[in-house]
């Protein structure tokens, strides 16, 4: 007889988020996808995201082909930018809000597209899986139009 095979712990079946930089809020509603009861923020569309990605793409001010993981502002970026900027500055970056934070908080601006300088085509992919996973329909059909701009812009 072979070696006896033991059974193995159940692996975690959380919620796997490989953008967790992008927005904040993983959990998942009762009866989600772990079976586990959690919150999951509300995210709202920013209008001032969308538009000022929308005015990069047409002043051809984006980055076609990078890594995300690369490319994304770190917490560090994130502060040296807010150093340097506004909160409507850093708002501009993120095409979500999340409902019920505080404003002025970092916390508030989810779904960021870029790396504070360029929208990233990869960014923008990021932005549409991570709303689509998550069930944030509205932002997930505004970072979808915005990537189908980038891509006829650049067409």
């Amino acid at each position: 007889m072979g070696p006896r095979l033991t059974s193995l712990p159940a692996p975690h079946h959380g919620p796997f988020d490989p953008f967790s930089r992008i927005c904040p809020g993983k959990g998942v509603s009762a009866g989600g996808r772990d079976g586990h009861a959690s919150t999951m923020a509300k995210y709202l569309v920013n209008p001032a995201g969308v538009r000022h990605c929308r005015e990069l793409i047409d002043a051809h001010q984006y980055v076609v082909s990078s890594d995300w993981g690369e490319s994304q502002p770190s917490a560090d970026d994130q502060n040296a930018f807010l150093d340097n900027h506004s909160w409507d500055e850093y708002e501009a970056w993120h095409l979500g809000l999340t409902d019920g934070a505080n404003e002025e908080t970092k916390a508030r601006y989810a779904f960021v597209y870029g790396d504070l300088r360029r929208v990233h085509r990869s960014g923008l992919i990021a932005c549409v899986y991570r709303a689509a996973e998550w069930d944030h329909k509205d932002v997930e059909l505004a970072a979808h139009d915005l990537l189908q701009h980038l891509d006829k812009t650049r067409a």
